[in-house]
């Protein structure tokens, strides 16, 4: 973990959350003054995800990537963010930890944006056997997951 990419991801959960959390609750309330307070929190929160998102504690990141997702992206369906999620730093980190969370298989343009390349590269890899395809079509989750973490 670089300082850059903490800094990155702490200020990007922040904005999320505040966007999704709290600048709702202002407008429900009608009071900014009653959820200052819980803004000065999520201030200190966000250091703290981004440090267990980022740190060596694989199992820690895997439950908050998973306590996150759930408040900030709520629903009965299946976790499906636009392709150009998975290029946001917390994308990025739960492409990292977790794969794509409820899939187990995803597209060609999918996979390239988790992994931060082309669909085209993705075809490559799929057939040097550096990732693979899924029987219902696309690449597997696994594949991606285990590419993402590969000791380079």
């Amino acid at each position: 973990m670089t300082t850059d990419e903490h800094v990155e991801l702490a200020g990007e959960l922040l904005t999320l959350v505040h966007r999704r959390i709290v600048d709702p609750l202002e407008i429900l309330l009608g009071s900014a003054d009653l959820v200052s307070p819980v803004g000065d929190r999520l201030r200190i929160e966000s250091e703290v995800w981004a440090a267990q998102l980022l740190g060596p504690d694989q199992a820690l990141a895997v439950n908050t990537c998973a306590r996150l997702i759930a408040a900030l992206f709520p629903g009965d369906a299946v976790f499906a963010p636009p392709e150009e999620w998975w290029g946001t730093a917390f994308g990025r980190v739960v492409a990292r930890r977790i794969g794509h969370p409820g899939r187990d298989s995803v597209t060609f343009a999918v996979a390239g944006a988790m992994l931060g390349i082309t669909r085209q590269g993705v075809h490559d890899l799929v057939k040097r056997a550096k990732l693979d395809r899924h029987p219902d079509g696309g690449v597997t989750t696994t594949s991606v997951h285990a590419r993402l973490n590969q000791v380079r």
